[in-house]
Formats: C-alpha cells, sequence, structure tokens
C-alpha cells in the first residue's frame, strides 16, 4: 500500500527489455531486493541497486508496459516515486495499492489539470473523491462527460512530473479502492 505523496522524482536512466533503470536516491536509503517502490503510482519490484552510483532496477513484465503508462518511458524522463507506507506513517494522502486502472491523458495542464479517460472509469469518479494520477493523491474538483479536473497546488506541481507534463501527454490512474469493492459487494449475486 501507498499514500500518494510522492516522496521523489526519479529518472529513467534506461529500458532496455523489461529491465527499468530509475535514478533515485531517498528511496534507496532503506531498500532490499523484493521491496517494492511505485513508479508513476505503478508498482514495481526492485530486483537491483546501486547506492553509490544513486539507481534501482525493476523488471517490468509487457502486461504493465502496455496497460500503463511505463510503456511509453524513455531514458531522461522524470518519474514520481514512492515507498509503500509503514504502519507508523502518517496517512497524508489516500490508500493506493499501484495497481493501474487505466491511462488517461491530460487535457488541461496544472494548475487546473483536466483529464480524459475510458469510460469504464467514470463511475467511480466523485466530486470530492480521491483519484490517483501518476501516483500523486489528488481530490476530483469535477466528473466531466469524459474524465474530471482536479486543482494542483504549486507545491504538488514543483515536486511531482504534473509541473512537467502538458495536453497529450499520458498518466497512470488510480480510482479509489473502496468504489470498486462497494460496486462488486452490491452487485453480488448468491449462488
Amino acid at each position: 500500500m501507498f499514500t500518494g505523496i510522492i516522496e521523489e522524482l526519479g529518472t529513467v536512466l534506461s529500458r532496455e527489455g523489461p529491465r527499468l533503470r530509475i535514478g533515485a536516491h531517498t528511496v534507496l536509503e532503506d531498500v532490499t531486493t523484493g521491496a517494492s517502490i511505485a513508479v508513476n503510482g505503478t508498482c514495481l519490484t526492485v530486483v537491483g541497486w546501486s547506492l553509490e552510483e544513486g539507481w534501482w532496477e525493476a523488471d517490468v513484465v509487457e502486461e504493465s508496459y502496455s496497460r500503463t503508462a511505463l510503456g511509453a518511458l524513455e531514458p531522461g524522463h522524470r518519474v514520481n516515486l514512492e515507498r509503500p507506507v509503514r504502519m507508523s506513517d502518517r496517512l497524508g494522502g489516500h490508500l493506493v495499492q499501484g495497481h493501474v486502472d487505466g491511462v488517461g491523458t491530460i487535457v488541461v495542464s496544472a494548475p487546473d489539470l483536466q483529464i480524459r479517460c475510458a469510460t469504464g472509469l467514470l463511475r467511480y469518479i466523485v466530486e470530492k473523491g480521491s483519484i490517483t494520477i501518476d501516483g500523486i493523491s489528488l481530490t476530483v474538483v469535477v466528473p466531466t462527460p469524459d474524465g474530471f479536473t482536479v486543482a494542483v497546488i504549486p507545491h504538488t506541481a514543483a515536486v511531482t512530473t504534473l509541473g512537467l507534463k502538458g495536453p497529450g501527454d499520458l498518466v497512470n490512474l488510480e480510482v479509489d479502492i473502496t468504489a470498486k469493492y462497494v460496486e462488486r459487494l452490491l452487485s453480488w449475486k448468491d449462488a
């Protein structure tokens, strides 16, 4: 589980087949093989790292590349990084799984960010509800017929990729898990 509070902007150093190498420092402070780190909201598993050189690696399966915006990453791209929440941490954002539900497209840049997304996600997006965009916990301002808007404060724009992205850029979206569970429970039919 994550909180959607980004700890660090990393840099894609290389992408060779399934192997993705990310330049970082903060998220390496307590890294171990098998640890989870969210990259633009996608939970990845650490398979190698160098504290001295400031990088870590993950193997990303084709399914993850094709279902997220990770497939568009190239060397030099900046990425949002977050380590999993610990039971003793404050929950500054909302509960985030790191399981991307879909890819959205930026229509209008921050601070009045507008995202277009797949129709199938719209039922989970409500005014003042939580949404995760590239791993960032945000609050929906207005649901629209083809997406939603969020207000991005200057601090968030400065310390995440949202300050670097513009119209046409792809973003990973994770809707609030509670809404998905409620929908499943209400639609369940006993055998």
